[in-house]
């Protein structure tokens, strides 16, 4: 599989190097003077690692080093550190000619102020952070580790997904959160620092609570360590915690960091200075090349560059700004999507003591645990934007490592074969102890959750599989769809098919609620019109690897599907949030999963007046955060209510925070992937939907806007082309037999 993901990226490269592309250099983000604080922090990453990179008035770097395997001993993501590096003399005050240039181009982070110049990287290739400094004096450098976990301590408060109840307590009281200090290493001419989990409340606390303790497993929170070592060129050790480059006007520190789990204290330390010795073995000159090699390949394999057809400044701001903030929530997506678990929808690895953090950078708001319905959102472009390699962490997370203990709990608890995947989860598979709640497994006769948020909310099955075909489709990977998709869409299916019983053949879908706001449903839109386009999908699937039996399966379950919930309001038909609805809690507009993400329905359709009409009565309209209706309407070929909600979510960034594309915290944390990942559909689906083996070109595009363009579409198939007033140029089409499969609509 991942032979196929690098063969086609060579070919995005081959083709880009031919044709040229935008200048993504357009969008990077500069200030002209040094920030108050973390409020001020630039992003940077490597798929892995990502920083929060600053400046402070006094000249110092500082910088938070975050990581998407660094999970302690109480299941939270946590950072690995914070870096601060002093240069000294600092001859001029207030600082000079100031200049910090995020650099999307290959990534980098270019400071200067007085006579000095920092560059700042993260290997795209190595578990290493660089930063190599210039001054046109003699001038010396200080690294400091920064710790804030230098002892014990308890959270003030519980979020909702943090492991909450102590099961030792006789009343079954909420636990105190109990953060462990982080250790400082000693060693002759480096500085380092690790976090080691001796205790876990994480998978034993929560299946001893969820009747899971039967099934083996090994403890993923135990025993973990992360952290880093920071080495010089020309290092003087002045205590543990503090390394001084000697005098010169080239400096360089490198800090290497690593997780590892199982392992112990020495272990770390041998296998990360293994790991420092191979990596050193290749000059910082030839590593950076190779860095901003993967950089334009990454850039190249599509870009959307928008721009005013007209004079109009207000046009041409807004133009600039949405195609800057799209490349923007790309890029931050690829500084941490390509790690050992998924993105974080609630501040991914960017997370800094924003305002209202009632602690340190630790803090993110509803805790460690995984929303599906939020966690998704983000992964919807990827397959358009070709950054394939960045949903496999979703994928395996979900399917390769929990699902047979989906599989297990869906048995214990109900009585069925097949899967459910509750909405929310810890990245080990258990549920919220939150939502699980008090009683335990053993004196319950309803095994299932308490909380009646998500009892019986399973579309993330659906959802998981959808996003696998998407996968599959656009790739062609034969291997992916043999460990990934058939056996995923094999539990999921029969676990709709082995709980709910049918009337007359047809299936009767209760008890159920759609999504979180119709708690007492009959036959709820989402996992309705999942089941329909997810069969629809597979029985469309072209493949040497699908057998008699499966298609014979998949035909069965479509043949009992009722159709899909209508409703009235004021004498008008629209899609419904299901065939009977009660108890609203929350405000999504689940009626509308038929446009997105299942996409039954799209502008072109027959009966689509059902879901605008539905668009329009909805109950709860907005376009922040997770709320979806700029796709909806973008699908429904609305433009100018799609330009307006993209526009306005463009502008919408967290007021405390410098970077423009730091978004929340609206309903989540900051940076908000919810609000971003939407913002990226959106776009996308403006100039680019697919319907079977149709694409069609800017379905939703506003006629005040140019637009230059390279997308991707199932079946290996690569798009660019040119809008300027109202003429479209389609300059290339891989392979060249799909040009008879484009419409264009606009």
């Amino acid at each position: 599989m991942k032979k196929i993901i690098l063969i086609y990226l060579f070919i995005q490269s081959t083709f880009l190097s031919q044709t040229g592309s935008i200048t993504v250099s357009n969008y990077n983000v500069s200030w002209n003077s040094p920030s108050k604080n973390y409020n001020g922090s630039m992003p940077i990453g490597n798929g892995d690692i990502g920083l929060n990179v600053w400046v402070e008035e006094n000249g110092d770097l500082l910088f938070y080093i975050g990581k998407t395997d660094s999970w302690d001993g109480n299941g939270r993501l946590l950072k690995i550190g914070k870096i601060r590096i002093k240069l000294s003399p600092l001859t001029k005050y207030p600082l000079q000619n100031f200049n910090q240039t995020l650099h999307l181009e290959n990534s980098t982070i270019d400071i200067k102020y007085n006579d000095n110049k920092i560059k700042l990287w993260v290997d795209a290739n190595n578990p290493v952070v660089n930063v190599e400094i210039e001054s046109s004096e003699i001038i010396s450098l200080n690294a400091t580790i920064e710790l804030w976990r230098n002892s014990q301590y308890q959270l003030p408060s519980i979020e909702i997904s943090d492991v909450m109840y102590d099961h030792n307590s006789s009343n079954k009281q909420i636990a105190p959160t109990i953060v462990e200090p982080d250790s400082i290493l000693n060693f002759d001419n480096k500085i380092g620092w690790f976090h080691v989990n001796n205790k876990s409340i994480g998978p034993t606390f929560t299946a001893n609570q969820q009747g899971l303790q039967n099934f083996k497993r090994v403890d993923p929170l135990l025993n973990r360590i992360f952290g880093g070592i920071i080495t010089s060129e020309n290092p003087i050790k002045i205590d543990k915690k503090n390394i001084q480059s000697k005098n010169s006007t080239k400096h360089r520190f490198s800090i290497y960091l690593l997780t590892e789990h199982p392992s112990t204290p020495q272990k770390w330390i041998d296998n990360l200075d293994s790991t420092i010795n191979k990596i050193e073995k290749v000059s910082i000159e030839q590593r950076f090349q190779q860095h901003c090699f993967w950089w334009n390949n990454f850039w190249e394999r599509s870009w959307i560059d928008i721009s005013a057809n007209n004079s109009n400044q207000k046009d041409e701001e807004e133009a600039f700004m949405v195609s800057q903030t799209y490349a923007l929530q790309r890029f931050i997506n690829a500084c941490n999507g390509r790690g050992n678990y998924p993105i974080k929808f609630n501040g991914a690895i960017f997370n800094v003591p924003f305002k209202d953090a009632p602690v340190d950078a630790d803090y993110r708001r509803w805790g460690p645990g995984y929303w599906w319905q939020n966690t998704r959102l983000p992964y919807y472009s990827m397959p358009t934007s070709g950054d394939y390699e960045m949903m496999l962490p979703l994928f395996k997370m979900y399917s390769k490592e929990n699902m047979e203990l989906f599989k297990y709990r869906t048995k214990l608890y109900l009585n069925v074969d097949g899967a459910f995947i509750p909405e929310c989860i810890y990245f080990w598979g258990d549920i919220f102890s939150e939502s699980y709640g008090l009683t335990p497994f053993e004196n319950r006769t309803d095994k299932l959750q308490e909380s009646g948020w998500h009892k019986y909310e399973w579309v993330s099955g659906l959802e998981l599989v959808y996003l696998m075909l998407d996968y599959f489709e656009y790739t062609n990977d034969e291997e992916f769809l043999i460990e990934y998709v058939l056996p995923t869409s094999k539990e999921i299916i029969s676990f709709f098919d082995n709980f709910y019983k049918t009337e007359n053949d047809i299936l009767i879908m209760e008890p159920s609620q759609s999504g979180e706001t119709w708690w007492k449903c009959l036959n709820p839109m989402p996992e309705l019109a999942g089941l329909h386009s997810v069969l629809n999908r597979l029985l469309n699937l072209k493949s040497d690897k699908i057998n008699i039996e499966m298609v014979d399966f998949w035909e069965s379950i479509k043949s009992k599907l009722p159709n899909l919930p209508i409703h009235e309001k004021d004498g008008i038909k629209m899609l419904a949030p299901a065939e009977k609805f009660e108890n609203k809690m929350n405000i999504e507009n689940t009626e509308l999963y038929s446009v997105f993400p299942f996409q039954l329905i799209n502008f072109n359709s027959e009966n689509k007046q059902l879901a605008i009409d539905a668009f329009k009565y909805r109950l709860d309209k907005g376009n922040w955060g997770w709320r979806q209706d700029d796709i909806f309407a973008s699908y429904l070929g609305l433009v100018d209510t799609t330009k307006k909600y993209l526009v306005e979510r463009a502008k919408n960034k967290n007021v405390d925070s410098r970077f423009p594309a730091f978004w929340g915290p609206n309903y989540d944390w900051t940076p908000d992937q919810t609000h971003g990942g939407v913002l990226m559909k959106t776009l996308q689906s403006m100039i680019l939907q697919t319907d079977g083996d149709k694409i069609y070109l800017l379905p939703t595009w506003p006629k005040e806007w140019n637009v230059k363009f390279k997308l991707n579409a199932p079946n290996q198939t690569v798009i660019e082309g040119n809008y300027t007033n109202s003429k479209l140029e389609i300059i290339k089409i891989i392979p060249d037999y799909r040009k008879s499969d484009i419409v264009f609509v606009n």
